[in-house]
């Protein structure tokens, strides 16, 4: 079966797959795992380029298959974010390794409280050190909702909250995405009290902080995904 070829801008605001300029699934692959080797991820998880490039290798082939698949995302969608599970990295250095124009992402909540959220109840992660997550979309249809009622569409949607890792994993390698006024929740991890964690702009830069489950704000979304692999 002949690769499909993804068309695409250049992930300005609207990240759609747009019909002017190129993008093969190869290409864009490459340049995420590029974009974590440049961010010193081999480093903490102490591996050297060669080892932490084959930590990829059996997904490429899975996700080649999956984007040979009919798939049309809109504004604020992503065919495939590489995520991968450094454990020894904590949440608030990884969106120091952040950068949205020029500038670096920041966390204001503490790496002890961070550490607290774990995936919730129905979210299955996948075995190993990477992982792939598909069809990420950053919650347009969930802007002025709280991230409870998301909860529940996602359920009727078939989707996947995404998780506090996989937040960040999306704004590392496409940190224009997160607009001024288009945040997200990330409703896959939870510490059993009523926050929920969000990354949103704050002073033009990337900020991952929280907001109460049951209240709803114009600016702010909730992420999800329809597979992981």
């Amino acid at each position: 079966m002949k690769m499909r070829i993804w068309r695409a801008g250049e992930f300005k605001k609207s990240y759609r797959w747009e019909r002017s300029g190129l993008m093969r699934f190869e290409e864009e692959f490459e340049r995420q795992i590029r974009n974590l080797i440049d961010k010193g991820y081999p480093g903490f998880m102490g591996l050297e380029e060669a080892a932490f490039r084959e930590l990829f290798a059996p997904l490429k082939e899975r996700a080649a298959e999956r984007m040979r698949e009919d798939f049309k995302p809109g504004e604020g969608s992503l065919p495939f974010v590489l995520v991968v599970t450094t454990g020894t990295l904590p949440r608030d250095e990884m969106m120091r390794r952040v950068e949205r124009s020029g500038k670096n992402g920041f966390s204001v909540m503490e790496a002890e409280d961070l550490a607290r959220f774990e995936p919730i109840e129905g979210v299955e992660l996948p075995e190993g050190e990477a992982y792939l997550l598909l069809d990420v979309d950053t919650g347009s249809e969930t802007l002025n909702r709280t991230p409870n009622e998301a909860m529940k569409s996602f359920a009727e949607w078939n989707r996947s909250p995404l998780t506090i890792e996989e937040g960040i994993a999306v704004i590392t390698q496409f940190p224009d995405i997160l607009q001024k006024n288009h945040g997200f929740s990330l409703c896959g991890s939870r510490c059993g009290d009523r926050r929920v964690s969000a990354l949103w702009i704050s002073g033009g830069k990337p900020k991952l902080g929280w907001c109460w489950a049951g209240n709803p704000h114009t600016w702010l979304g909730s992420a999800s995904c329809g597979a992981r692999i």
